[in-house]
């Protein structure tokens, strides 16, 4: 253990780093899915896969343990795989690359996957340790949580026996979440016809870039930076002005990332060229001064480029454009039941040209009120209907009711009290789990999440706290210890 040599606790690090050294993209979890056979099998574990590829490894209770009940801690086996434009990574094969910036854990220009690579190297940790008492554990490692929720969704009934869950999934040390948003997603397609580049024109790309990104859910309140937005309110106003022709418009990747880059490829006749680069220049001080708070690393680029091959049909383009502005993005309502937690939002993810001359947007809507998430959505999809795309919905995923009488957050809010001396904050989160699934399958189970602090989750910039990952142990710890007998 070069990287974190020194680190506390010691077996967690040992672990998170064997984890940084599987490829483990969502829905290419087969390399790491055999790592956690293997580890059970060495170790002389009880080892079980579904049939869709979710891992079981159970570890008796310790000596005075016996007559506790089973305790499950479950971490979801994917990660985001985010990199800036200018590293090269291949996620399906390369390893992540580490290292310790003071208090921080960071990776070299890709996302870390310490969501949720640290959970699942704690429950690493405690099937190995021979220190730790502990009841019976059920050490649950779901596929595909961040792109679908595949592991979720396909979990068999009577996998696990265990009541009490640990989800290990939480960004924020010092708060315990016992309630999530649900969530869906909308895309919208738009078909287009291929046009000749009108005569007398220059080829110039837009790009937006070095923006925060970041998770969905949990950044969507930070008044982050859209780079899918901020190329498209350039294009709307020089296609209003002067007529640019647009080739092409992508941005983003994820459903749930804000998109940190983005660009737009398009012409503009010769004799207004002088005017849309003085436009240009109007807009990229707007946008500086408007994001100079939240977005201090924003790049907005205007370059000419080689030529192109075709620019897309007027009418689409007016409605492409048009509908990306109408569509919302952001918080739309907060929670007036819990202050400070955001109840509803919806963040336009993607914008990607695929084939057969089809343009893909992708949204995803979450909200805490079910009847919200509908609203949400069929506002999202109003603003692509009326342009003439093609849309859809997922199927969605529930939310998690709080439970305030839980009896494992009391037993964690004692822990917590107990080794820090402070209340911990008891809270909902914005962004989606895996718990309101589990629920609907496994309807008397007594759930809370807890983790370390991890921020710029589902960016490059992704990073872990180094002190908030000791107190993460040190209660996972401690409250294994103070589970109730059967």
């Amino acid at each position: 253990m070069e990287v974190f040599k020194g680190l506390k606790p010691e077996l967690v690090w040992t672990y998170f780093e064997e984890i940084c050294q599987i490829p483990r993209p969502s829905k290419k979890e087969e390399k790491i899915i055999k790592y956690l056979v293997d580890f059970g099998t060495k170790y002389g574990l009880q080892v079980k896969t579904d049939s869709c590829g979710n891992v079981l490894i159970t570890k008796n209770a310790t000596k005075g343990f016996e007559n506790k009940k089973t305790v499950v801690l479950q971490s979801h086996i994917d990660m985001v795989c985010e990199k800036n434009n200018d590293t090269v990574h291949d996620f399906d094969n390369d390893p992540i690359v580490p290292f310790v910036d003071g208090d921080w854990v960071k990776a070299k220009g890709t996302t870390l996957g310490a969501d949720c690579g640290i959970g699942m190297a704690a429950e690493l940790a405690l099937l190995v340790s021979t220190d730790v008492d502990h009841p019976k554990l059920e050490c649950l490692f779901t596929i595909d949580e961040e792109t679908g929720l595949t592991g979720a969704f396909g979990l068999e009934p009577n996998f696990f026996e265990g009541k009490i869950l640990l989800n290990l999934d939480s960004e924020d040390e010092g708060e315990l979440f016992i309630g999530c948003a649900g969530g869906i997603d909308t895309t919208a397609v738009f078909k287009y016809k291929e046009k000749e580049i009108p005569k007398k024109s220059k080829v110039y790309r837009l790009d937006i870039k070095g923006l925060s990104g970041g998770h969905s859910g949990d950044e969507i309140d930070k008044g982050l930076g859209n780079a899918n937005k901020l190329v498209n309110r350039f294009l709307w106003e020089a296609t209003n002005r002067f007529s640019i022709r647009l080739h092409k418009f992508e941005g983003g990747n994820l459903r749930n990332a804000i998109p940190r880059e983005a660009y737009a490829i398009f012409t503009v006749k010769l004799d207004m060229e002088a005017d849309m680069l003085a436009l240009f220049d109007e807009y990229s001080s707007q946008i500086k001064n408007e994001y100079f708070v939240t977005e201090p690393n924003l790049i907005s680029q205007l370059s000419e480029n080689e030529e192109v091959a075709f620019v897309v049909n007027k009418k689409l383009q007016r409605k492409l454009l048009n509908s990306i502005y109408a569509c919302p993005h952001g918080v739309y309502a907060m929670s007036r039941t819990m202050p400070g937690l955001v109840e509803t939002s919806t963040n336009l993810a993607a914008i990607k040209f695929i084939d057969d001359n089809k343009i893909l947007v992708t949204t995803s809507q979450r909200s805490s009120v079910g009847s919200a998430i509908t609203d949400i959505a069929n506002m999202v999809a109003a603003s692509f209907i009326q342009a003439g795309a093609d849309v859809e919905h997922t199927d969605g995923y529930p939310g998690w009711q709080p439970n305030t009488d839980s009896e494992i957050l009391r037993i964690t809010e004692e822990s917590y009290v107990k080794l820090f001396e402070k209340k911990p904050v008891v809270r909902a989160i914005h962004a989606g789990l895996e718990c309101g699934l589990f629920l609907e399958k496994y309807s008397d189970l007594d759930m809370i999440s807890f983790g370390p602090t991890i921020k710029g989750a589902h960016s490059p910039d992704e990073r872990l706290h180094i002190p908030s990952t000791v107190k993460f142990w040190d209660l996972l710890v401690d409250v294994l210890k103070n589970i109730p007998n059967n």
